[in-house]
């Protein structure tokens, strides 16, 4: 499936039965809402989707599952996420095998690969596969920094086409825009950064809140890339306090919990991860609880399939 690198794209959580299986009728529950929402993408085997203690077997499991679910509507990503070159073209290959329409990925794991190294193991995977890429560049909680340099080397490959813009510097959308132009879509990937990237010229954000409050955030890039900066920023200015829920170590359990509170979700998770309790769990709770008493009515238009915003 060719597509373009912009709007919304869900790094969607892994589902989990009580019996620590994938529960694959929640997993679905909760895609229908994103689709319904608008979602342009969505991405498998991220942070969020905890791809760290999920066998290749599941993995691969829930991208074959979840290709023949949308059944075309909107690509699927699968994320790259591994400690070894060899391990990571492997994925590359069995991504395509099971139907994905392009991957997103990560620098080596657990290693602190130099720029050279680095550069050795995005190059093998392009090379590898005919499927686009995304770079996730994320030093805060990857170790490993893809500079701009670093992007001039990887232009030299036509498949490495975006970037997921972690590095919470907000200047370096322009900065990118800036040297190279329209060669790399970029996608924000920080929710309590997201609209300010946006107006700063990010074409497109991969997401962690959509996975409780879809409509919100398709509503808020539609506004924005209409121009109707005032409203996608009343619905922003609500959401913010709910969107710092993704920057902390436990935005995996966070954003599950938001997703029972919304009714597209479970909370379960998979160990050495527990489920939240006590102070926490109330502290957590009343920030998305006093969201939910105030949820905003969205503008008309401003989310749902093949909508088009008059542009302000």
């Amino acid at each position: 499936m060719k597509f373009e690198w912009k709007g919304v794209f869900p790094a969607v959580t892994t589902k989990f039965t009580d019996n620590d299986e994938l529960d694959f009728a929640a997993f679905d529950h909760n895609i229908n809402a994103q689709l319904e929402a608008g979602v342009d993408g969505l991405i498998l085997g991220g942070s969020l989707g905890e791809a760290s203690v999920l066998s290749d077997e599941e993995k691969f499991t829930l991208l074959k599952h979840t290709v023949d679910f949308v059944d075309g509507k909107v690509p699927v990503l699968l994320n790259i996420a591994e400690q070894t070159t060899k391990a990571a073209v492997n994925c590359a290959q069995k991504a395509l095998d099971n139907g994905a329409s392009g991957l997103m990925m990560l620098p080596p794991m657990r290693y602190k690969a130099d720029d050279d190294e680095t550069m050795a193991f995005f190059g093998a995977v392009a090379k590898s596969t005919p499927l686009p890429v995304m770079i996730y560049n994320n030093p805060v909680d990857y170790k490993i920094e893809v500079t701009l340099d670093m992007f001039a080397r990887l232009a030299e490959y036509d498949n490495v086409q975006a970037v997921k813009e972690s590095t919470r510097d907000i200047s370096n959308v322009t900065r990118m825009i800036n040297r190279f132009g329209d060669r790399f879509a970029i996608l924000t990937g920080v929710d309590p950064l997201a609209m300010e990237s946006l107006v700063m010229g990010a074409d497109g954000w991969v997401a962690g809140l959509v996975d409780a409050f879809p409509r919100e955030t398709v509503a808020i890039y539609r506004l924005v890339k209409a121009n109707r900066i005032s409203e996608a920023l009343a619905i922003y200015r609500w959401f913010l306090p709910v969107l710092e829920l993704d920057i902390h170590p436990k935005l995996v359990q966070y954003i599950k919990l938001a997703e029972v509170a919304t009714g597209i979700g479970t909370e379960n998770v998979r160990a050495p991860r527990l489920k939240v309790q006590g102070a926490e769990r109330e502290r957590v709770m009343k920030i998305i609880n006093d969201a939910l008493s105030v949820r905003p009515v969205l503008p008309e238009g401003s989310w749902g399939r093949k909508k088009e915003l008059q542009t302000a």
